[in-house]
């Protein structure tokens, strides 16, 4: 690409002001957002100087896009992204990509035929000590993997104050712990371990106030030959995440805390830090920003691919499913 990409960010609520701001951050191109809601709309037009539109078929009938970010709410973002591949668009979509698989086969298709871009936004792959992480167990140094254990928390309601005003309270929206927080480390055991073939669920509302949605879930998996388990929770005081995946000849882990990573490769020995890096809120978003612009300027690969998103759909699917049934489900 000669020029600096054009892009229409579709949605600017918290998620949507973020990429906003990260990709204005980059320097790499000219932005302009579409928001229904006039106040929302007209607030962040004014705080970083683009220009707003209240529907996209108003942004495309004043000028052309080349890429855009949805980030709107989820059971919109297929059909969105429908829309703007057929005006070759290049995509990131926000997580998770849908509610549900309506669509989601034609939209992969028209992709394939229109050669478009698409990157689907967890930004959980864009933390260097994961990514560092990665590249370790995939080299084999610690051997084969053979299991993940991931245990996460957070105060939901400190990070986000409006959380009962939101989609969060209801599932059909995308709302709930499986939906909007647990999809993040079930996408990044799937990027560790391998793609998860059968799960079975537990989950409950425990401590939210003012909603009925799950707010802690815990999960068996299988990856096909690696097993995993992943507790995860919205409501504890501290913000922690711990990733740990055990290899036959040794052991990897991420921890939130620090943004480090360690490995363990002696019996009975000590974790010993492999790296550590300094990340703020919107680090992360930031390095994903300038890998999507890379990757529409055919520098490399989307972080998390199409496929890598339907998949995980499929797994948050499955992880609702099995709640209800209380059965183990495969993928």
């Amino acid at each position: 690409m000669t020029e600096n990409p054009s892009i229409l960010v579709i949605g600017v609520g918290s998620i949507g002001e973020r990429h906003l701001r990260c990709f204005q951050s980059t320097g790499r191109c000219s932005l302009v957002l579409c928001e229904p809601m006039t106040e929302r709309r007209e607030k962040v037009s004014a705080k970083y100087g683009v220009r707003a539109y209240a529907t996209v078929e108003e942004a495309l009938d004043v000028r052309r896009y080349n890429t855009a970010i949805i980030a709107a709410p989820a059971p919109s973002h297929v059909p969105i992204a429908t829309q703007l591949t057929q005006h070759d668009m290049h995509l990131l979509i926000e997580k998770p990509l849908s509610v549900s698989l309506d669509g989601i086969e034609n939209l992969r298709q028209l992709v394939s035929k229109q050669q478009t871009q698409v990157a689907i936004g967890y930004s959980m792959r864009s933390y260097p000590a994961l990514a560092e992480m990665k590249k370790a167990i995939d080299s084999g140094r610690l051997g084969k993997p053979v299991e993940i254990v991931v245990t996460a928390g957070q105060h939901f309601p400190f990070y986000r104050p409006a959380y009962r005003e939101i989609y969060y309270t209801d599932q059909s929206q995308g709302g709930g712990a499986i939906q909007d927080c647990a999809t993040h480390f079930l996408n990044t055991g799937e990027w560790l371990a391998g793609p998860i073939t059968s799960l079975v669920t537990d989950a409950e509302h425990c401590v939210l106030k003012d909603v009925d949605v799950e707010d802690t879930v815990h999960l068996i998996t299988r990856h096909g030959t690696v097993m995993g388990s992943y507790s995860i929770n919205q409501h504890q005081h501290p913000n922690e995440c711990r990733i740990t995946v055990i290899c036959d000849s040794g052991a990897a882990r991420f921890e939130l805390s620090g943004h480090r990573w360690l490995t363990a490769s002696e019996p009975g020995g000590e974790w010993r830090l492999e790296g550590e890096f300094e990340v703020d809120r919107d680090s992360a978003y930031i390095r994903q920003a300038n890998r999507f612009l890379d990757q529409i300027d055919g520098k490399n690969g989307p972080t998390c691919s199409l496929d890598e998103g339907i998949q995980t759909l499929k797994v948050n699917l499955a992880a609702l499913h099995s709640w209800k049934t209380r059965q183990w489900v495969d993928i």
